[in-house]
């Protein structure tokens, strides 16, 4: 009977350790969702980013679903832009080979292959010193990108190490993310 007792006692302290556990962190493997979150309303599905793990890093590949786009002529070359009521803001592709890889500590690449910029609706053409660099942070429920500011002018010619991301902390600026239209990027 004690042993029968014991490992009740067992199994129901191994249920309770098992509930007691943290939750587990965000598993970046598999498809998730990219969204955009606006100032007003909800997340815009921007499309997809897959993660496969590869190694110890995990290559991502980024599928933009364009039908949520529109396409602006800016500066003698189009983009693919979201509409708000003040604020276009258009996706810039990074123009140059990259290993498309990431870590749970390093985010780089993926900041980088999500790079937008900013225009008001009334401004013409495409200002590439205002461009928005999503600084992702991982989190339980995913990655958050807050915007920062950078200058997209920077990336007109291919930078001399191609091995490294050549926007670093040196060349961001903190900017109040409720001074854009589109102050959040999630991938969930």
């Amino acid at each position: 009977m004690k042993t029968l007792a014991g490992k009740i006692v067992c199994g129901l302290l191994a249920l309770q350790a098992l509930f007691a556990l943290p939750a587990q962190a965000w598993d970046m493997r598999g498809e998730k969702t990219l969204l955009i979150e606006p100032r007003a309303g909800s997340p815009l599905r921007l499309g997809t980013i897959v993660f496969t793990p590869a190694g110890g890093l995990t290559r991502f590949e980024i599928k933009l679903d364009h039908h949520v786009f529109t396409d602006y002529f800016l500066s003698m070359k189009e983009f693919k832009c979201i509409d708000g009521p003040t604020e276009i803001q258009c996706h810039v592709p990074y123009p140059y080979a990259n290993p498309r890889t990431v870590s749970a500590t390093d985010l780089r690449w993926l900041e980088h292959e999500l790079l937008f910029l900013f225009k008001a609706q009334k401004e013409f053409g495409a200002k590439l010193w205002n461009g928005l660099y999503y600084s992702l942070q991982l989190t339980d429920g995913g990655l958050v990108g807050t915007p920062e500011a950078v200058d997209l002018t920077l990336i007109g010619a291919p930078p001399a190490d191609l091995t490294t991301p050549p926007y670093g902390p040196a060349d961001r600026s903190e900017i109040a993310p409720e001074t854009r239209w589109f102050p959040r990027l999630l991938i969930r």
